[in-house]
């Protein structure tokens, strides 16, 4: 076992829950993966789901969105109203490897960008949230990642210190945010490599 690190730091999206908006909107672009990558870019999607995640409400987002592109109302509200479309499960390896560093007797945190608005409609959905010692939602506290201040409000909530926590996420841009603070961090690109990289880390 690791003697330094006694926290393992999760996010959500990507690494232990499957979300994308393709999951969505491949039913609005049936075979056509390069017209739903056009549309996703042309609206800059995912900076505009980004203050949503810091607690804008959806309401107010696809109206702003929808003023910008009226062409593209009937996609932007699409989102808002199927949202849960958008998950499609948990990453089971992933999820597994969390009961074991549960077992462990490591301390878990989640650290995640997403709405307040949307989280409550899947929290029961998953079992494996109840693993966690703390949770830290971009919604509820009005800051996301990789902005500096949302890592600094988790160190301020949990009893371990930076140099103690290991961070998983499948952004770069969070990670490299995380490594700059002093966080130990692991890129997640499957459970697999999760797991090996555990390993190294003398935590499995």
């Amino acid at each position: 076992m690791n003697s330094t690190i006694k926290a393992i730091i999760f996010d959500f999206g990507g690494v232990l829950i499957d979300w994308s908006p393709h999951n969505l909107y491949n039913a609005y672009f049936p075979n056509q993966p390069e017209a739903l990558e056009d549309f996703l870019r042309e609206v800059d999607f995912y900076t505009w789901n980004a203050e949503q995640d810091r607690g804008r409400s959806f309401r107010e987002g696809v109206a702003e969105l929808s003023a910008k592109f009226p062409h593209r109302a009937d996609l932007i509200a699409a989102y808002a109203e199927n949202w849960i479309n958008s998950i499609t499960g948990e990453i089971s390896g992933t999820v597994r490897i969390l009961h074991r560093l549960k077992a462990k007797g490591y301390s878990l945190y989640g650290l995640s960008n997403w709405s307040a608005e949307t989280f409550p409609l899947v929290r029961d959905e998953f079992s494996f949230l109840d693993q966690f010692d703390d949770l830290v939602l971009s919604g509820e506290v009005k800051l996301v990642k990789p902005e500096p201040e949302i890592f600094h409000y988790l160190l301020e909530r949990i009893p371990e210190e930076v140099g103690e926590c290991l961070f998983i996420d499948d952004s770069l841009a969070n990670i490299e945010a995380a490594q700059k603070l002093g966080f130990y961090t692991v890129h997640f690109r499957s459970a697999e490599r999760l797991e090996d990289e555990l390993r190294e880390h003398q935590l499995l």
